[in-house]
């Protein structure tokens, strides 16, 4: 196999310890039968993930969100957590790390026998249409993709259409986020109580097409006259035409892409899925194990 380990890079002990750990049991298992690469997060190109039969993620899930749109749909991922909260209340929760150091050997010898599970996540991505027609689409996210206002302090204001339904709005702009991806800042976003009324809508069976949408700070009056337009889980596109001067699109906290006013942004669960593995659960039941 060509592998490839990407690390997070922070000099802190417990990083750098783990990652000794990790090269020392890949020397051991794989060394004769594989071909690994190790890169960290800060130097890692597109270039690097081309022809990988596995990626090792060794970090948190803000390392693997953060190199993830680099990562093809036929690649398998195996992330694995490099600051377990299970050995220190600071350490990462890790949510997509479902491998650390005190299981690595037995769970990366799992993917070696074409064991492991797979998981195919799906991911978000916006098609951004410029008044003068250029057309581009953003890196997917894993977790959440968010379209507001450059300048926080100004409302974003918009044109909103999903499917023959139309409203104006302005908000602080629009959270959109994938099913796995609601633990990450959706279930932040809003209330308790708002949160448990919108799950009542996800009456269909999830499928790989649906995804969350919610209007931050939308005031009462809008929500009333488009509901569908303030906090609705669906399967169509959404597409907002910008009325602000600048806005930008945000996939999993990290590259902004900008617009102007007059720019149509599409937004849709039909980017590339990520074929993620596990060893023990899958995602799914992690997800509902998590949130009980």
């Amino acid at each position: 196999m060509n592998i490839l380990v990407v690390y997070k890079k922070n000099f802190e002990e417990v990083h750098d310890e783990g990652l000794m750990s990790l090269k020392a049991i890949l020397q051991r298992v794989a060394a004769n039968e594989h071909h690994v690469d190790y890169k960290p997060r800060e130097h890692v190109r597109r270039a690097d993930f081309i022809a990988r039969d596995l990626v090792i993620v060794f970090g948190g899930d803000g390392t693997l969100t953060s190199l993830s749109h680099n990562i093809d749909p036929a690649t398998p991922v195996m992330g694995v957590n490099s600051h377990p909260r299970t050995n220190d209340p600071h350490g990462s929760y890790g949510f997509y790390m479902d491998s650390s150091i005190s299981t690595f050997e037995d769970d990366v010898n799992t993917v070696f026998a074409g064991k492991a599970i797979v998981n195919e996540l799906p991911r978000l991505q916006a098609l951004i249409e410029t008044t003068s027609g250029n057309r581009f689409t953003t890196d997917p996210a894993m977790n959440d993709l968010l379209i507001a206002n450059t300048h926080q302090y100004a409302p974003s204001k918009y044109h909103l259409r999903r499917g023959n339904n139309q409203a104006s709005q302005q908000s602080s702009g629009l959270l959109f986020s994938t099913w796995f991806g609601q633990g990450a800042w959706l279930r932040n976003a809003m209330s308790h109580d708002e949160f448990g009324a919108l799950m009542e809508q996800t009456t269909t069976a999830r499928t790989d097409q649906h995804y969350f949408v919610l209007a931050r700070d939308l005031s009462p009056e809008q929500r009333a006259e488009a509901p569908w337009a303030w906090m609705d889980w669906t399967d169509a596109e959404t597409t907002i035409t910008s009325d602000m001067h600048r806005g930008y699109v945000v996939p999993d906290g990290w590259d902004e892409v900008h617009f102007n006013r007059g720019a149509t942004i599409t937004v849709s669960a039909d980017a590339q899925t990520l074929k993620l593995l596990t060893f023990r659960t899958t995602i799914e039941e992690k997800l509902s194990a998590a949130f009980q």
